[in-house]
Order: C-alpha cells, then structure tokens, then sequence
C-alpha cells in the first residue's frame, strides 16, 4: 500500500507541474503591455540650434508646452512665423505666419509639415 501511495504522490507532483508549465506561457499573453518608455524632451539650446541649421533665424521665444515647443521666428522667406516644434525631435509641426508689422497684412495660417 505504501508504494502506491509514493506513486500517486509522484503522478499527482508531476502533474501539477505539466500544468503550471503549461498555464504559466498562457497567462503571460494576457499580462498589460509594458507602458511605453517616455521620450525624451531636447533642450532649448537643441531646439535653438536645429531650428537654426534649417533655416530659421531671429529665434526669439521658444516656450515650452508638454511635448512641444512653442518658437518665434524669422522663415527662409524673412516672414516672422509661430511654429509649434515636437520636443523630442525638434520636427516642426505646425507653422503659422504672423501679421507683417509694416505691410499691415492681414494674418494668415499655414498647416505645414516638414518633411
């Protein structure tokens, strides 16, 4: 009777562990997704300089907002724009042109991606 008795144990130990090896993988699908890493934010010198390098100048205010900056400038065309700037790739993603002080034009605003 003892033998039997060690073999149901082993029979019984064995088959809880065919199914926690089973179960664990499965269980393991269903878990949440790790959350995404945050990105990081460049600082205003990177900004200032990468705006710089495509071509923008008389950069005087560049305010942070979230995940973007918000900058003004001076465009390749000597307009003087607002551009809305992704803090982590310095990629601008909106463009607005500003009134022109001494032409007295009316504002206008562009949607602009660069690419």
């Amino acid at each position: 009777m003892r033998k039997s008795s060690i073999l149901a144990t082993l029979a019984l130990a064995a088959g809880i562990a065919g199914t926690t090896a089973l179960v664990a993988p499965v269980l393991a699908q269903g878990a949440a997704p790790a959350a995404p890493a945050a990105r990081a934010a460049l600082g205003i010198p990177e900004i200032h300089q990468r705006l710089t390098a495509a071509g923008y100048t008389d950069i005087d205010e560049i305010d942070r907002e979230r995940d973007r900056y918000e900058v003004k400038a001076t465009d390749r065309e000597g307009r003087r724009v607002e551009l809305d700037v992704d803090a982590a790739t310095a990629e601008v993603l909106r463009t607005e042109v500003k009134r022109s002080k001494r032409s007295g034009d009316d504002r206008a605003t562009s949607s602009q991606r660069s690419r």
